[in-house]
């Protein structure tokens, strides 16, 4: 086997899925792999590809990149490539003509969303067929996918993702931490609450502000400032208009004081060291990338008790909420406030959590052992 793969990704979005293969390629080359891409002209994708070391190869279109698919072919036999990774379903059109065309080829496929319907059709039986192997990120997606694509069930597997721990370890000392609190509006004292995320209806943005204004009345003591950290453009993968519905609820729940908006950020790792609760409101995540990187960081989370959340988030690293109802949110941040104790215990276990069962470089070894043809390794992350 050659230990190359290209990863296709032809998206022009940006978000948890066109992150990833940037985030996974510094460990797939520390293991061994040679490591290629192909994404959109121009795209978010592309730049983070090159900026992760790899010169993508690129397309106009996902429709020229079906007319393209001789050029596609050339590139994998020149550089002697015999394994494909894709991430959009939409990319499937091409793995999977590229691997009729070259039945060599494996194909692999991450499912990153989460299906929502069957595709059992008949385009969907030829694409899906030439799948190797489809990951699902957890198991809530895992059931679905059982359920929605054309494949026996051995050739789904889980596969948790994975974080480098690294950057999330503590860097900041004591003034530097009270510096970044200082940039992010809060003064000394006070409690910070963060929400990292895109600025999207499905994040639970707006619930949590409705939590914190009830905050107010369940805990009148506390002294808190609300961090909302995510883009505030659609190029950076936010909703406008649900931002600025957002700005309008801040104003009509009299929370201006209260919450920032730090928009896009870089430096995540370094916001976590300055909160003190990290809350995921998120309706139904695939996964629930943001709890991890939270955990990594040794922070006590609150998530919403559906989706992927609960199976990342077990009760002795943090607090589990329905997604739905305001004033739980303002019970479970009233809790973790006023008990230091508690979210230090919280945020112990959940950096301990992370490292047992989130870390990239244990994530990468069951890829690879995938991409080898080693049985059963997925399942087991």
């Amino acid at each position: 086997m050659s230990h190359k793969v290209m990863h296709i990704c032809l998206s022009d979005g940006w978000g948890g899925l066109e992150m990833y293969p940037a985030r996974i390629i510094p460990e797939l080359q520390r293991q061994g792999w040679e490591t290629h891409g192909l994404a959109l002209e121009g795209s978010r994708m592309a730049v983070s590809l090159a900026t992760a070391g790899v010169e993508p190869l690129t397309v106009p279109s996902r429709g020229r990149a079906l007319l393209q698919v001789g050029r596609v072919l050339a590139y994998l036999k020149r550089h002697g490539i015999d394994v494909l990774h894709c991430h959009k379903s939409s990319d499937l059109r091409l793995g999977a003509l590229l691997a009729t065309l070259r039945p060599a080829l494996k194909l692999f496929f991450t499912d990153h969303m989460g299906v929502t319907r069957p595709k059992k059709d008949l385009y969907h039986r030829w694409a899906y067929g030439r799948v190797t192997r489809l990951f699902a990120i957890s198991e809530a997606t895992r059931q679905r996918n059982l359920a929605a694509f054309p494949l026996p069930h051995e050739r789904i597997r889980r596969l948790y993702l994975g974080v480098d721990l690294a950057p999330y370890d503590s860097q900041l000392d004591a003034a530097a931490r009270e510096s970044r609190r200082r940039e992010l509006g809060v003064s000394p004292g006070q409690l910070a609450i963060g929400l990292p995320g895109r600025l999207t209806p499905g994040k639970g943005q707006a619930l949590w502000l409705e939590g914190l204004a009830r905050l107010h009345e369940r805990a009148p003591g506390l002294a808190w400032h609300g961090v909302l950290i995510g883009g505030l453009t659609a190029r950076e993968g936010s909703d406008e208009a649900y931002v600025a519905h957002l700005r309008e609820r801040v104003t009509a729940l009299a929370l201006e004081a209260h919450v920032t908006f730090t928009g896009f950020r870089s430096d995540l790792p370094r916001l976590f060291e300055a909160l003190d609760i990290v809350c995921v409101p998120s309706r139904n995540e695939a996964f629930g990338l943001t709890v991890v990187e939270a955990m990594a960081a040794g922070k006590a989370v609150i998530g919403a008790d559906s989706g992927a959340i609960p199976e990342l988030l077990e009760a002795d690293c943090g607090r589990l909420v329905a997604p739905e109802e305001p004033q739980a949110w303002a019970e479970a941040m009233a809790e973790l406030g006023q008990d230091a104790a508690l979210r230090e215990r919280l945020g112990r276990a959940a950096r301990a959590r992370a490292e047992r069962h989130f870390d990239v470089a244990a994530h990468v070894r069951a890829l690879i052992d995938e991409y080898a043809g080693k049985e059963g390794s997925a399942a087991k992350v």
